[in-house]
């Protein structure tokens, strides 16, 4: 005996329309909106040739701190914790290996608070773009017919490489810090190795201008963005199923 086919309720079928529609809404807006608006980072980009901003190279040497600190003094503890620290037991969830005191080289070299500064203004941007990215992405593929369309494909990769490119400059930071960190290591290990100062200079210097560049880079994405969703905003909204359409 042969049952009729699923169909959707008819009320969350009108669900799903409601849904699509605030996706174009709100992806239209993106288009419009938002992305001719983040074209405007070259402003900030102009602004970097200003000696004052926190993107020129010249803020780099005074930021860096070479200097290798002692120890810092760990506050007095109760007995019945001190017992408890000898036997390496766990502390507030926390074990006492983490305790300076049984670091190789208890010293201390403080972190470059403006390249992280940097860091998290170039994080936020690209956090931005990715996100931007992902609403237009949705109405692309909603709006795809049952045969893909050639320029909504070259427009969704174009989109995809973008976001690609936004994770990427995110991930900077991270790898400022960890390379920042063995050169601190190496400096805390060999003190009256100059080069190794020298190195950590030159370090914070190449993240200021690394910075800057990623600007650039951000600035140029989202031109190249807007120009071609401006250019085939019709074949996207209404697309034909005919592959052998080309994009602008």
């Amino acid at each position: 005996m042969s049952g009729k086919a699923p169909t959707l309720d008819k009320k969350l079928k009108n669900e799903l329309e409601e849904f699509k529609e605030k996706v174009r809404i709100e992806a239209e807006r993106v288009v419009f909106e938002v992305f001719p608006k983040k074209v405007n980072l070259q402003k900030l980009i102009d602004s970097t040739a200003e000696t004052t901003s926190p993107f020129h190279l010249s803020s780099a040497s005074p930021s860096t701190d070479t200097t290798v600190y002692p120890p810092p003094s760990a506050p007095a503890e109760p007995e019945s914790k001190k017992r408890k620290l000898d036997h390496g037991e766990a502390v507030n969830g926390i074990s006492s290996s983490n305790d300076t005191s049984h670091a190789k080289n208890p010293s201390k070299m403080v972190g470059n608070k403006h390249t992280a500064a940097l860091h998290e203004q170039l994080k936020r941007e690209c956090e931005a773009l990715a996100e931007l990215c992902d609403k237009v992405k949705l109405w692309i593929n909603l709006s795809m017919p049952r045969v893909r369309v050639q320029i909504q494909e070259d427009v969704l990769n174009e989109i995809h490489r973008s976001q690609e490119s936004a994770f990427n400059l995110r991930d900077a930071a991270r790898q400022d810090y960890l390379t920042r960190a063995k050169i601190c290591s190496k400096i805390m290990k060999y003190p009256h190795l100059d080069d190794y100062v020298l190195a950590l200079k030159e370090h914070d210097e190449k993240q200021v201008y690394i910075a800057r560049q990623n600007l650039h880079d951000l600035r140029s994405i989202y031109a190249i963005l807007t120009d071609m969703l401006h250019k085939n905003i019709e074949k996207i909204r209404t697309p034909k199923g005919n592959n052998a359409s080309t994009m602008y």
